[in-house]
């Protein structure tokens, strides 16, 4: 059990950061992951040892947040982002501070199912397949998004006159 509790929380900074670009507001993310920890724990006989302990989480943390995401949008017509929502995690000079706004920007005008598969794919370094599992859609569902969030993330970082980022190989 202390393996298992071990293995648990290793994940517990990439599930507070996959959390934080989902919910967009640190107070929130970190109920998410609370929540995620709480429900791993109370189901825990069902995860099958031997498989992807990282992808179980992840879909607990991604499923969390979806089921929050639609009680929200059933109790409000439209949710105002503040400001302090779209701040860089960590302090940085004032020309990293734009790129990183532009970039969050970004992120934030791709639809839910483009940004997740960015994120999961893109921040997490999650194999397509695992991003697959986690949002419980085919790998080719997960590719086809990845390109487009892609490609529609680096349309509107050249539209704002950022650099457009292009893929380290």
């Amino acid at each position: 059990m202390d393996d298992i509790a071990q293995q648990i929380s290793e994940q517990i900074p990439h599930l507070r950061r996959y959390a934080r670009a989902l919910a967009r507001d640190r107070t929130r993310a970190d109920d998410l992951v609370q929540d995620c920890l709480e429900r791993a724990w109370s189901r825990l006989h069902l995860w099958q040892p031997g498989s992807n302990l990282k992808a179980w989480l992840f879909t607990i943390l991604h499923n969390l947040h979806a089921n929050q995401v639609r009680k929200l949008k059933r109790a409000l017509d439209n949710v105002p982002l503040s400001e302090s929502h779209l701040s860089a995690s960590t302090p940085a000079t004032q020309m990293q501070q734009l790129e990183v706004k532009g970039i969050t920007d970004a992120l934030q005008r791709l639809s839910e199912e483009q940004r997740a598969v960015v994120l999961l794919v893109g921040l997490e370094e999650m194999s397509y397949q695992e991003a697959a599992k986690v949002l419980d859609v085919p790998i080719g569902t997960v590719m086809s998004r990845l390109h487009r969030g892609r490609e529609r993330v680096r349309q509107l970082l050249a539209d704002q006159g950022q650099p457009v980022l292009r893929r380290v190989k």
